[in-house]
This record gives C-alpha cells, sequence and structure tokens, in this order.
C-alpha cells in the first residue's frame, strides 16, 4: 500500500454540516484572504447558472465563473485557463473536475448535496485540493440530517473520520463494508463473503457455476449439494496419541471433507498409515463416516443415524432416485419399513462398527 504522502503535504480537513449561507461565506472568505482559490461543486447543470448569480450576491469579493462539461470546448478552456491564472477565484462546477485538474492554489472545496456522491466519488473530489504545502478544507454540505439516507450518514461519516494521508486504501475496504461485496452471478450490490469465510464462498461459487453450465437451475437451499451428517454410534476422529500436531489434525479433517472421490479417500487412507502407522478404531470410523458420506450424497441422504440395534436414514425431499425403488425393497424386507414421509428405518442389529457400516452400504447397493 502507498501510505506514505508527498513532503510537506497536509491531510485535507473535511467537515460536514447542513447547507448554511453563513458556512459558505464564511469558507469563502477565509480562502480569498489568503490568496487562494476555491471550488464550489454544484452538480445539476440546469441550475448552476441560478446558484453562481446567488454567489455573486453573497460573494461581491469574489471573480466567479463557470465550468461544466456540456460547454463548448473552447469556452471551457478559456474558463479553466482563467482558473489556474488566477484570474477567477471561485470556480462553480459540476463533477467535471473530478479527474485532470490540479490547479495549487485551490485549497477550498465546498460540495452542495454532498449525500448524492458515493463514498469513493468524494474521496476523488475532496484530492482535487491540497495540492501544495497549503492547509486545506473540504465542507460537504447536505440537508438536514433528518432528510439523509442511513447509507449517506454512513459515507459521509467515514469520509469525514478518514482524511488522514494515504486512508484511500481503507476508504475503499468501507465503501465495501457499505454497499456490500456484491453479488458474482447477480445485479444487486449485496451479501458480505466474511459471513461465510472465502473457502466456503469460493465453493458455492463452483457449485453455482457448475449447475449452470448443466443447464440446471441451482438450488438455493443447499448451494453444495447433499451435506449428509453421519452419527455411528462410535468415536471418529484422529486422537492425539496418533496425531500429535493439533495443526496438522485440523488440514487432515479439512482435506477428509474436501475428498470427492472414493478413490481418493482410498489414497488418504493409506497415507495416514504410512505417516502415522496403522489406524486405530476411531480413526477407521473417521474414514467409515466420511466413505458413507459419498455414497450417501448420491443417494441424497442428509441423516444416518446407525446404531447397535436400528439404523435410520434421512432423505431430501425430492432423491435423486425412483421412489418406486425404495417401496418395493420395503414390501420385499420386512426389517425395512417407513418412519415418516422422508425417513426409513431398517431394523437390524450391528453391535460392531463394521456391521453397522455395512447394513448402511448394503441398504445403497441394493437401493441400485
Amino acid at each position: 500500500m502507498i501510505a506514505t504522502a508527498p513532503e510537506r503535504r497536509l491531510a485535507i480537513k473535511t467537515f460536514v454540516a447542513p447547507f448554511s449561507v453563513g458556512i459558505v461565506r464564511e469558507a469563502a472568505l477565509r480562502e480569498l484572504k489568503r490568496g487562494g482559490q476555491i471550488y464550489f461543486l454544484h452538480n445539476d447543470i440546469d441550475t448552476i447558472r441560478t446558484t453562481a448569480e446567488r454567489l455573486a450576491q453573497l460573494l461581491p469579493e469574489a471573480r466567479i465563473a463557470v465550468a461544466h462539461g456540456q460547454m463548448g470546448e473552447r469556452e471551457l478552456e478559456h474558463v479553466m485557463r482563467d482558473f489556474y491564472a488566477q484570474r477567477v477565484n471561485l470556480l462553480v462546477c459540476s463533477t467535471i473536475i473530478e479527474t485532470g485538474i490540479d490547479v495549487p492554489t485551490a485549497n477550498t472545496m465546498i460540495i452542495d448535496r454532498a449525500d448524492r456522491f458515493g463514498l469513493a466519488q468524494l474521496h476523488q473530489l475532496r484530492g482535487r485540493v491540497g495540492r501544495s504545502h497549503h492547509q486545506a478544507y473540504a465542507y460537504l454540505l447536505t440537508p438536514p440530517e433528518d432528510a439523509l439516507s442511513a447509507q449517506a450518514k454512513k459515507r459521509l461519516e467515514a469520509i469525514q473520520l478518514m482524511e488522514d494521508l494515504g486512508s484511500g486504501f481503507y476508504l475503499a475496504m468501507h465503501d465495501l463494508e457499505i454497499r456490500g461485496a456484491g453479488e458474482v452471478l447477480g445485479e444487486e450490490q449485496s451479501g458480505e463473503m466474511q459471513q461465510v469465510g472465502f473457502q466456503l464462498y469460493a465453493d458455492m461459487l463452483k457449485a453455482t457455476v457448475s449447475a449452470l453450465r448443466a443447464g440446471c437451475e441451482p438450488d438455493l437451499s443447499e448451494p453444495l449439494g447433499v451435506t449428509t451428517e453421519i452419527n455411528l454410534h462410535s468415536p471418529s476422529r484422529l486422537p492425539e496419541t496418533y496425531c500429535s500436531d493439533v495443526h496438522e489434525r485440523l488440514v487432515l479433517y479439512k482435506r477428509l471433507a474436501s475428498v470427492d472421490t472414493t478413490d481418493e479417500l482410498d489414497l488418504m487412507r493409506e497415507e495416514l498409515v504410512d505417516r502415522f502407522g496403522p489406524a486405530p478404531e476411531s480413526v477407521q470410523a473417521l474414514i467409515a463416516c466420511h466413505r458413507l458420506r459419498l455414497l450417501a450424497k448420491e443417494k441424497g441422504v442428509v441423516k444416518i443415524d446407525a446404531g447397535p440395534e436400528r439404523t435410520t436414514l434421512q432423505f431430501v425431499k425430492q432423491p435423486p432416485f425412483d421412489a418406486g425403488k425404495l417401496i418395493l425393497l420395503v414390501q420385499r424386507d420386512g426389517r425395512i419399513r417407513f418412519a415418516g414421509p422422508d425417513r426409513i428405518r431398517i431394523g437390524q442389529a450391528a453391535p460392531t462398527l463394521e456391521e453397522r457400516v455395512a447394513v448402511v452400504r448394503d441398504f445403497f447397493a441394493r437401493l441400485k
């Protein structure tokens, strides 16, 4: 980040206040008395001439000119030459001065209806003054406070607080916080990536793009597809006696959760055995959970509860298989029963971990 200001450069003092004739006259006279020049920004071309006439009555001491984008090229060039040469000391202008103007002697800016401008635009406009070693001032004039929107108040508060030199980056971050980072696949400027974390956000975006490319409508209720909750009634974890480094365990948990195929899971199991030795029962249970997770995702199963006496499976509302096969399976096998509109119960005893896994895998195999 470039946060170091040029030598002898001073921060621009910024004031936010309701529009007042007294503030305009006091700010303008202070600048005129020290031999400087003033920008008065009125971004409405239909009334800019009327505004210039009112300023002429309020400030008979000033030499006033008008500049806006609908003026002829030669006329505009003549006005700007006069302002640069200090033959004009108060320029009533539109946002045409936003870029490309560098007048070291212009060190006061008065912005009328500052609530109508964006945060980045206010920062850019404010940068037109203070281009030398003189102290510069920016006055952001607004309607009465009760007429301001909530976002306008936040923008004005941010621009007033962040007046230090080199604060442009932080101002941009504040602008993102106010408006939201925006929808990547939509038109609305809303949404906060930090609320879900970058990795999860990227995964959700990838899943949505894949669905759109496949010609399907993304499921906003399940943006990452089916996520299965599995309970084998047995500890499933990487114990400290097996992998002592807590950071390494977290990395391994994340890698296991990111596995998408059984081949990848087999490679992970081989890696664990190679690095840490034979897997204890809790590690075997962890790998079994992820193996069932991959099978359950294909069948649209959101929950598996495999206990010593019975096993319960819960499906999504619209499972990705022929429901008739499930009904036929229930009719043929008396141990399998419906336990609700989206659940089935398998009344088969399975005292050990291997037997519980086998019950679930056998059910999935028969559901093909």
